[in-house]
């Protein structure tokens, strides 16, 4: 794997993994946190995306415009049900289960859809990712669990693996609108950005109260996660213009290791040994993708 790329993916990762820990932490909310993040983020892309256009040598494409609400209604998606599986379940379970199966099935349509082949290495090595995620995050319950965890966990579950899906579909349309359709990166992520505040507006609206209470309570958490989502995500777009998402998508798990150690020495959570064994297994994963 290309080694600007690599380090591209292990610096997204390590901020993603930041970001997400801050949006465990709301417990309230919802859906009116995702589009306060997503707000923010698109005012502070406007002036950045600006300077992008103005030096940018091609001229703006409809397809551009396209190609951003395409993602941004996926990214509505993903953020709404992410939020969703964090009320619900463990930081432990949904975020690994959604970030092992999100690459695993990218990884399988970028070879049977994209035509793209990562050689056996760097296919062992995403499966190894995908594994390891799994076992830090899909591990049986406790023989002490009480009913209410172990249903919590199954939601945990649920919502990772439609949280999975959501991501396996905008990687791979990001993967083509920044390689197919040369969307430059920032003005694609920009415009997606206000495009995805302006989907959430009407529905955030409805209770002022609540996005009163939300800012009062977590301005914190909305600027951590409305700057660094849109942070780690540029440079896995610019990733992708330079590496298949067969590699980017798995490489960048590597955010796993460090969201279930996070989860274990910040939020208390247990199962510690389960998950230092998988994070093993996803670091042998991305040693095999570098080397591929």
């Amino acid at each position: 794997m290309n080694a600007t790329a690599l380090s591209f993916v292990v610096i997204a990762a390590v901020i993603h993994a930041g970001w997400n820990l801050a949006a465990k932490r709301i417990r309230r909310g919802g859906a009116r946190f995702v589009w306060a993040y997503y707000s923010l983020s698109a005012i502070l892309l406007v002036p950045v995306m600006a300077v992008s256009l103005a030096v940018e040598p091609q001229r703006p494409q409809w397809t551009w415009l396209l190609a951003a609400v395409v993602t941004a209604v996926f990214h509505v998606t993903y953020g709404i049900v992410l939020q969703r599986g964090y009320a619900v379940g463990d930081l432990s379970v949904v975020y690994p289960v959604a970030r092992g199966t999100g690459p695993l099935i990218s990884v399988l349509a970028a070879v049977v859809l994209l035509g793209e082949r990562p050689g056996v290495l760097g296919l062992v090595g995403a499966f190894l990712v995908v594994a390891g995620v799994l076992v830090i995050g899909t591990g049986r319950a406790s023989a002490h669990a009480d009913a209410a965890d172990r249903v919590a966990r199954r939601k945990g579950l649920v919502y990772g693996l439609l949280t999975g899906l959501t991501i396996a579909a905008y990687t791979l349309w990001d993967a083509h609108s920044v390689t197919g359709l040369a969307v430059p990166p920032i003005v694609y992520f920009g415009t997606g950005a206000i495009v995805q505040s302006l989907l959430m507006t009407p529905y955030a609206l409805r209770d002022r109260e609540e996005i009163s209470w939300l800012w009062r309570e977590h301005k914190r958490e909305v600027f951590v996660v409305g700057v660094l989502s849109p942070a780690a995500y540029l440079l896995v777009l610019y990733a992708l213009q330079i590496a298949p998402v067969s590699l980017v998508a798995p490489a960048r798990e590597l955010s796993i290791v460090l969201g279930g150690l996070a989860a274990w020495l910040v939020l208390g959570e247990a199962n510690a040994v389960r998950r230092l064994a998988g994070s093993v297994v996803v670091l042998a994963g991305i040693t095999a993708i570098a080397m591929a």
